[in-house]
This record gives C-alpha cells, sequence and structure tokens, in this order.
C-alpha cells in the first residue's frame, strides 16, 4: 500500500537532502519515538484507584494521549482538579519511566541522524521533566540539543510555538527543518508553523485517520528519514 500522501512533497524534501537544505529534525515524544502508553496507563489507573474507579483499557488511554497532562486526566479522570492530580501523576509516572522503551528503528535512526550532523529537538506535550527523565533512561539525551515542552511555551501543540522556538535557537528557516510525530495534532502544528511534516501510525491515530490530515508523508518504518539525509 502506497502511504505518501504528497508525493511531490516528498519529492522536494529529498530535493532539498542532495543540495544539503533540510538539516534539523523536530521529533514528538510519545506514540512517535516512545512506546509510553503503558506506562501513562498505569499511572492514571494510579490515580483512578485512589477515587474508587476502576482501571482504564489501553484503547481509552490512546484517545487521551496527545494534548498534555492536564487535557489526559480531564478525560480520564471525571470532575478531578487537575491541578491537585497532576504533581501526583507526575511523581507516580517518574518512578515507573524506566519502563518505557523506544519504538523500533528509532535508536538507530535517531543515532544515524546525529552521526550524519543533523541538529535533533524534541518538541513534546508531555511535561518537560518527564521528558528529560526519559531521555536519560533511555541513553538519548546528549543526541538531542533542544528539548521542549509545554512549560517552555507560551501555548502547547497544535499551536506552532515550539516549532518555532526550536527554528529559532536553530537559526534554520522552516524549509530546513522538518517536524516527525505520529497524529494528527502533529500535522496541524506543523502546518501552523510553516514546516513539513512526516508521520508514522505508531501512536494514537492510524493510517486512515492520519492521511485524512494530509501530512507529506505517511512512513511505514522509522528508518525511512535516513532517505533524507546523505551519508557522511
Amino acid at each position: 500500500m502506497e502511504l505518501s500522501t504528497t508525493n511531490s512533497s516528498k519529492q522536494r524534501l529529498r530535493s532539498d537532502s542532495e543540495s544539503l537544505s533540510l538539516t534539523s529534525f523536530l521529533f514528538d515524544l510519545d506514540g512517535t519515538l516512545v512506546d509510553s502508553y503503558g506506562t501513562i496507563q498505569s499511572s492514571v489507573n494510579y490515580l483512578r484507584r485512589g477515587h474508587g474507579l476502576p482501571p482504564l483499557d489501553l484503547p481509552t488511554i490512546h484517545k487521551a494521549v496527545g494534548r498534555g497532562v492536564g487535557w489526559l486526566l480531564e478525560q480520564t479522570l471525571p470532575g478531578c482538579d487537575p491541578e491537585v492530580e497532576t504533581p501526583l501523576y507526575h511523581r507516580h509516572h517518574k518512578a515507573i519511566i524506566g519502563r518505557t522503551k523506544t519504538l523500533p528503528g528509532v535508536r538507530r535512526t535517531i543515532k544515524s541522524l546525529y552521526r550524519r550532523g543533523c541538529r535533533l529537538g524534541i518538541c513534546s506535550n508531555k511535561p518537560l521533566a518527564l521528558t528529560q527523565v526519559l531521555l536519560a533512561e533511555l541513553k538519548l539525551e546528549p543526541l538531542f540539543e533542544i528539548v521542549l515542552g509545554p512549560e517552555s511555551v507560551t501555548q502547547r501543540k497544535p499551536a506552532p510555538d515550539m516549532i518555532e522556538v526550536a527554528q529559532s535557537r536553530f537559526g534554520v528557516d522552516s524549509d530546513q527543518v522538518l517536524y516527525v510525530g505520529d497524529m494528527t495534532i502533529d500535522i496541524e502544528t506543523a502546518r501552523a508553523a510553516g514546516v513539513p511534516v512526516w508521520v508514522i501510525p505508531t501512536g494514537s491515530h492510524d493510517v486512515e485517520r492520519l492521511r485524512e490530515a494530509k501530512p507529506d508523508h505517511i512512513m511505514t518504518q522509522f528508518n525511512e528519514l535516513l532517505s533524507l539525509v546523505p551519508r557522511r
């Protein structure tokens, strides 16, 4: 099955890479680089037990991920006060975050991009402190020059703020940056920032839902990103 949504955009990116204009990659985290749904489920259900509520299954968690912890808790803990529950969620999640694993092909691809001289960053709605702990646990932290979370900007995704901040710090134009995600919110964010976006259906949204949002390309394997950058 051909998953490319806009072949001309994919060819443009490849053409750009040949002339070394694509220099920077920005990534979402949960569902894009790591499979964190099990640990998110554990932390949510920990809070639900404290309220005498039954546990939620993984498909329900998938639907609630992507727009930050406050939104996650509003969806999974009805009537809760996010200001009260968020610190409890952070404490529990930090304690079990070591269970989170990288998705297939991610570690090797990220390291290859880094070795080829690409500048790498994270733009995620996951709390920044948890992202930093997770990257350290996975021994990926040194590879990312920029790590941004909702606390880093005025507006979280799908606002373009994180991408714009990262782009500014890198000192690059929008055609030198590719954003990589797994959800329609990632496509919205990239479009708002005016940068191309590739997605992979390893998170909350399947191929059909991603295709409807019209990304530049839908990957079947994470290492497709290497086709955009020449070997060094």
